[in-house]
């Protein structure tokens, strides 16, 4: 399973990349393979300073070795070996009118001191942060996230759209990071759901993610927009980094699993703005923006 799914996401990094190229039409992806002393490694694609995306990653990794002692505790285990593989992405476009997206799709396991697996598992899912709500790509995102699932459970979605809503939230600012989209972890075999069933489950969300997200940013990049707009981007940038560096299970396992810093913290945007005590005006777009954050809307139910 380890090797089919790492072949699996070898192919959609270079799907998605090479999509995002020809979209962007200015940059490229530049290419970082890199090595974990501890065993494994992974290869990064970071794009910078584009027509369309100011900055974004779409890294593959697998690591395997000792399961550190801080993440012994974390998932409640004794001495394990483990395997992890995943493709991560993060794209922060240029404009505001264009959303930022994170998908991470991920597979581990865990073996016992004779090399047995003891225990595995899928994760993952999709996710798109807007900066002005545009309630047509909103209801494209999550309907295309819903075809995904209805293929496989047709309980998926509304399980996987409700923990995305509650995993990807600032719970210190009492909003959404974004509108969400699908979350799933510890997808095991169950008795309706075996692993290789697990395996196309994740990879339908997988391959449904460039027909999820690029229309959104085709339709919007050209759309002209206000250095004030810019300046809101930048200030919601900041609640993304609040996200990613204090609740983000990834990012703590790659640090507590002395991952590459480097490519673990490429979700971070290039410009970011924090401004104290800041409020969007009474009746505005951007208060619109914050009032659906608050308040999750059920957006495939009304496409």
């Amino acid at each position: 399973m380890k090797n089919q799914f790492y072949n699996y996401i070898e192919g959609l990094q270079d799907q998605i990349t090479s999509s995002l190229e020809a979209i962007d039409g200015l940059a490229k992806f530049e290419e970082d393979l890199w090595v974990r002393k501890e065993g494994g490694g992974g290869r990064t694609r970071i794009i910078q300073n584009g027509a369309v995306f100011e900055k974004g990653g779409v890294n593959i990794s697998k690591v395997h070795g000792p399961l550190p002692p801080a993440m012994q505790a974390y998932f409640n285990v004794g001495e394990v070996d483990f395997f992890a593989c995943g493709l991560s992405l993060v794209i922060h476009p240029k404009s505001p009118m264009v959303p930022t997206v994170h998908a991470n799709w991920r597979y581990f396991e865990m073996y016992d001191k004779e090399g047995a697996i003891v225990d595995q598992w899928f994760g993952g899912g999709q996710d798109l942060t807007p900066y002005y709500l545009f309630e047509e790509d909103a209801k494209h995102f999550h309907s295309v996230c819903k075809s995904a699932c209805d293929k496989h459970d047709k309980n998926f979605y509304e399980d996987y759209k409700k923990r995305c809503d509650e995993y990807f939230y600032n719970s210190h600012r009492n909003e959404g990071r974004g509108i969400g989209g699908l979350f799933f972890d510890y997808c095991k075999a169950n008795d309706t759901m075996d692993m290789q069933q697990w395996y196309a489950f994740v990879t339908e969300v997988g391959d449904s993610f460039l027909e999820a997200y690029t229309p959104i940013v085709e339709k919007r990049k050209t759309l002209t927009y206000t250095e004030a707009q810019r300046d809101w981007q930048e200030i919601r940038r900041g609640r993304y980094v609040e996200f990613n560096l204090v609740h983000d299970k990834g990012t703590l396992f790659g640090l507590k699993t002395n991952g590459r810093i480097e490519s673990i913290l490429m979700s971070l945007p290039a410009h970011v703005q924090w401004v104290y005590d800041h409020h969007p005006e009474k009746g505005s777009e951007e208060e619109k923006l914050i009032e659906v954050l608050k308040n999750p809307i059920e957006w495939a139910a009304s496409a």
